[in-house]
């Protein structure tokens, strides 16, 4: 097989299972923390929230704002969580955030999980993990640029050829052609939002379990953010499967 040929075969195939893929980065982080505390002592604080937190919840958010703000003006069957039916796209994406950046979802999840492999409080492991990503997403952006380019023709690459692929250039900036969506951002970005806290929460119960023995954290401000965004979650789940609150004609 061709390489490119080979690249757009992989990429396809991480496309289809890039909601869970990324989970590994979890154990990996688990275990840096365990191997960080022995030589560096707990970044962790029992009663309070700590500068590192304060860091990685901010740098978690700044992606799940990116990932909100191109839902929010994208039309149907585009810049989805599509998994099982592979790509789609019925139209191109080319005005809002999308004027200044080819792919601003993968580069909102790049945000997200950057958070979170601060929260290992290892350079080493945060340096790993941007070059996993930048291999992991190379190949699905590549995939997806394949698709785009046989689906659209010369207008994709017209677009593509003056649009930086992953990191934005604020100059080309060109307004929505879509008014912004709540409703399509709490159907379609609820589990993002749900999981940054529960995933925070995890590492501290790690490093609480580490340090002290303790099976849970203590800290409020963690506890309480995991279970707002968890019962939002349900709520908004529950919504979407049993009413149509959240339909909108065309997104």
């Amino acid at each position: 097989m061709a390489l490119q040929q080979e690249f757009e075969s992989q990429g396809n195939i991480l496309f289809r299972y890039r909601s869970h893929i990324p989970l590994i980065l979890i154990p990996f982080a688990l275990l840096v923390i365990y191997f960080s505390l022995q030589t560096q002592g707990s970044w962790f604080s029992n009663e309070s929230i700590t500068v590192l937190e304060v860091a990685a919840t901010i740098v978690c958010m700044v992606g799940l704002l990116i990932r909100i703000y191109t839902v929010g003006h994208t039309p149907r069957n585009t810049s989805g969580r599509n998994t099982a039916e592979g790509q789609v796209a019925d139209v191109l994406n080319t005005t809002g955030i999308y004027s200044t950046v080819r792919h601003p979802l993968y580069l909102g999840n790049f945000f997200m999980w950057l958070g979170i492999a601060f929260l290992t409080a290892n350079i080493w492991f945060v340096i790993a993990f941007v070059f996993a990503y930048w291999v992991y997403y190379e190949r699905i952006m590549y995939a997806e640029e394949q698709f785009l380019t046989r689906k659209f023709g010369e207008k994709y690459l017209n677009w593509a050829s003056s649009t930086p692929a992953f990191v934005p250039d604020f100059s080309k900036f060109n307004g929505s052609n879509l008014s912004f969506s709540w409703k399509k951002v709490l159907k379609k970005e609820k589990n993002g939002f749900f999981a940054v806290f529960l995933v925070i929460y995890l590492l501290n119960c790690w490093v609480a379990f580490l340090t002290t023995g303790q099976y849970y954290s203590v800290k409020s401000w963690s506890i309480w953010a995991m279970i707002i965004s968890g019962v939002l979650y349900f709520v908004l789940k529950m919504f979407k499967s049993y009413t149509k609150v959240f339909d909108e004609e065309g997104r």
